[in-house]
C-alpha cells in the first residue's frame, strides 16, 4: 500500500487522520484543543513541565505497538505520522462507565480543582498499560512530570497502588481491544517515500530512511532537524521562532537501534532516554540517578540522547558523563560518515563541529576498564524536572599503590560548552589519591573555567560547587558514602 506523500497520517483515538496542510511549528496540543475540541488535554506551562497536556502516543517499536506518555504542548503535529494519539476522552466506555484508572482517582479523592487531573490520568494509564504491579518508587517516577497544587500527591499515589493489579476485560480497555488492528493500520501509514507537507510558506519534511534524510539535508542545509522536540518545542512556545523548513526524524527506526558489544554500547541518535535507560545503566550503573532526573517521564519518552548532543547546549545533562567515559560520535551526510571524539564536537557556545548537511547518526559509549572509578552529579534548584545549574562527571584509575594513573573530569554549566577540566586532570595524575592531593588540586579549577552568573547560579557558586564535587567523589571512592547523597539539591 503506497503512502500519500503529501499528507501526514495518524490515528486519533479511533479515527484515521490525514493532514495535508501542516505548520512546521504547530503543536499537538493546539491541534487537539482548537481543531478537534478535545479540551480534556490542558495547557498549563507550554514547556513540558506541568503534565496537564499529557496524552499517550503509540508507535511501532521493534515490531510491537508501544504506548508512551508525552507532553502535547511541545510535541509538534508534524511528528505524528504513523502514530496512535490517545487522549483522556478515549478512556471511558461508550456507556460512560469510567476506566479503572479514572474510577480510582474518584474513589481515592485524587482530584480537587481538576485542572491537572486529565494529565495525571493519562500518565497513570500509560503506567497501567506497561507495568502490571509497579511499586511506589516506580509510580512516583511515572508522575515526575505531573504537577498538582491541590492534593499533595498522596491520594493520587494511593489510586495508582489500588489499580496496579486490576485488569478488566480487554474488550473494555480502549487500547487493548484494538491493539492488533491499530498495529496494522500504523504499518500501512509508515512512509515509503519522503513526505512533504506545507501550510502557506511553512514546510514539513518527513524522510522515509537515513538515505532520504541525507538527501533532504543536502538539498535543505538550513533545515531544522527535530527528533523529540523537548528543546525545540520551547523555541516555538516561548521564543516564537520561525522554523522553516522542518525535518522530522523521530520515526526513523534506523536511528533507534541499541547495539551492545564486548567493548561498549552503540546508541542510535533517535533513541530516547527511556529506551536507552536499561542498556546504559546495566553497563554503567552510575548513570541511573542522572537519567532518572532528566525531565519527567513524558520528556524522557520524547527526548533523545542524540538530540541532547546535537543542539550543543552547555547545560545538557548527558554530554559531561559521556565525554568522561570517552564516547565517540558518528556524523553522517550524503558524502559519507565520519567519527570524532564527543568532546571535539563542542567547539564554542552555539558552535559545533557539524556541517550544514550532516546529522548525528550514533554514539559509541565504551565500557570502563576494570577498576576504574566513575560518578556523575547533577546540581539543580529542584531535584526533579529541572535544568542543571551544574553537572559534573568524574573518572579516575588508580595504581595498586594508590597513585592516580588516569583522570577525566568534565563539567556542564561551567563554560560555553561541556568542557573537560584538563588542568585539574594534570594536577591529579601521578599523585596519591588522597585528601591532601584533592586540596592542592582545587586551585587548578581556576585555570580551566570562568563560569558565568545567571538565574540558575552565580559564578562563585558554580566554581565552589565544582570543587566540592571533586571532594565528594574522593570521599565516595574512599568509602565514605553515608552523608553525601542527600546534598545533590540546592535551594
Amino acid at each position: 500500500m503506497s503512502t500519500d506523500t503529501g499528507s501526514i497520517r495518524f490515528i486519533l483515538n479511533g479515527e484515521d487522520i490525514a493532514l495535508r496542510h501542516v505548520s512546521p511549528t504547530g503543536t499537538l496540543l493546539d491541534w487537539l484543543r482548537l481543531r478537534r475540541r478535545l479540551t480534556g488535554t490542558k495547557e498549563g506551562c507550554a514547556e513540558g513541565d506541568c503534565g496537564a497536556c499529557t496524552v499517550l502516543v503509540g508507535r511501532i517499536l521493534e515490531g510491537r505497538l508501544a504506548y508512551e506518555s508525552v507532553n502535547a504542548c511541545i510535541r509538534l503535529i508534524g511528528s505524528m505520522n504513523a502514530t496512535h494519539v490517545v487522549t483522556v476522552e478515549h478512556l471511558a466506555g461508550a456507556d460512560g462507565v469510567l476506566h479503572p484508572v479514572q474510577q480510582a482517582m474518584v474513589d481515592y479523592h485524587g482530584s480537587q480543582c481538576g485542572f491537572c487531573t486529565p494529565g495525571f490520568v493519562m500518565s497513570l494509564y500509560g503506567l497501567w498499560l506497561s507495568e502490571p504491579a509497579p511499586d511506589r518508587a516506580r509510580i512516583e517516577k511515572a508522575l515526575q512530570g505531573n504537577l498538582c497544587r491541590c492534593t499533595g500527591y498522596e491520594p493520587i499515589i494511593r489510586a495508582a497502588e489500588a489499580i496496579a493489579t486490576e485488569r478488566p476485560s480487554a474488550v473494555f480497555d480502549p487500547i487493548e481491544r484494538t491493539r492488533t488492528k491499530v498495529l496494522e493500520r500504523l504499518k500501512a501509514m509508515t512512509p515509503r517515500d519522503t513526505i512533504r507537507a506545507s501550510d502557506g510558506d511553512g514546510r514539513v519534511i518527513i524522510p522515509a530512511s537515513l538515505d532520504g534524510l541525507a538527501t533532504v539535508l543536502a538539498e535543505e542545509p538550513k533545515a531544522t532537524v527535530i527528533a523529540g522536540s523537548t528543546d525545540v518545542g520551547l523555541w516555538v512556545t516561548k521564543q516564537f521562532r520561525d522554523l522553516n523548513p522542518v525535518v522530522f526524524i523521530n520515526h526513523l527506526t534506523e536511528l533507534q537501534s541499541i547495539e551492545e558489544t564486548a567493548d561498549g554500547i552503540r546508541i542510535g541518535a533517535g533513541v530516547t532516554y527511556s529506551q536507552a535507560f536499561a542498556a546504559l545503566c546495566r553497563r554503567n550503573p552510575a548513570l541511573r540517578p542522572l537519567i532518572d532526573r532528566i525531565g519527567g517521564e513524558q520528556v524522557r519518552n520524547m527526548g533523545t540522547i542524540g538530540g541532547n548532543i546535537a543542539n550543543g547546549s552547555p547545560i545538557g545533562d548527558t554530554p559531561p558523563p559521556l565525554i568522561a567515559l570517552g564516547s565517540t560520535l558518528a556524523l553522517r551526510s550524503k558524502d559519507g560518515r565520519r567519527e570524532l571524539p564527543l568532546e571535539a564536537y563542542f567547539i564554542d557556545y552555539g558552535k559545533q563541529d557539524r556541517r550544514a548537511h550532516e546529522f548525528v547518526e550514533s554514539l559509541f559509549v565504551p565500557d570502563l576498564p576494570a577498576g576504574t572509578h566513575f560518578a556523575v552529579y547533577k546540581i539543580s534548584k529542584r531535584r526533579d524536572e529541572d535544568i542543571s545549574a551544574l553537572c559534573g562527571a568524574f573518572r579516575i584509575a588508580l595504581s595498586p599503590d594508590g597513585l592516580v594513573t588516569d583522570a577525566r573530569l568534565c563539567f556542564g554549566g561551567m563554560a560555553g560548552t561541556p568542557k573537560r577540566a584538563t588542568a585539574v586532570e594534570a594536577a591529579l595524575i601521578g599523585k596519591p589519591w588522597s585528601e591532601a592531593t584533592i586540596g592542592a588540586t582545587r586551585s587548578a579549577f581556576d585555570l580551566d573555567y570562568k563560569p558565568l552568573t545567571d538565574w540558575r547560579a552565580t559564578a562563585d557558586y558554580r566554581m565552589l560547587a565544582a570543587k566540592n564535587l571533586l571532594t565528594r567523589f574522593f570521599l565516595e571512592t574512599s568509602g565514605e558514602t553515608a552523608q553525601v547523597q542527600r546534598f545533590e539539591v540546592v535551594a
